[in-house]
């Protein structure tokens, strides 16, 4: 009994130490762009005060610009402020067109802060 204890014990520590090698090397591996899906995040920081107006700003500029969102969420961001988050529905997003909305909406009275941010993960 104590023979297979000790053969079990000595096959999984070469197990997982000749296994290392393989799962560094695919960790390494860079992603297939290709197939990889990426959400677009487009956010917004606005007093709480004119949550309601920049809401309605937000959305007609991203779909002016010709962005569907997906989802939308608005989040507490510190004492006074909330923080509004648009997730664009799948399509491809040119970084230097969204560099200009971003800017464009960063200009608007009611903005505090405009960022985007892409994601490969939910």
């Amino acid at each position: 009994m104590i023979l297979e204890a000790c053969l079990a014990t000595a096959f999984i520590l070469a197990a997982n130490t000749l296994l290392r090698p393989v799962v560094s090397f695919i960790n390494r591996q860079p992603l297939d762009t290709d197939s990889v899906e990426v959400t677009n995040s487009v956010y917004i920081i606005t007093p709480k005060h004119a949550q309601k107006h920049a809401l309605k700003q937000f959305i007609r500029t991203l779909e002016e610009a010709g962005y569907q969102t997906q989802d939308i969420e608005v989040h507490q961001f510190g004492a006074d402020d909330v923080e509004i988050q648009a997730v664009l529905t799948t399509s491809a997003v040119d970084g230097d067109e969204m560099d200009k909305l971003i800017s464009r909406i960063a200009d608007q009275e009611f903005v505090i802060q405009a960022f985007w941010s892409p994601s490969t993960t939910d």
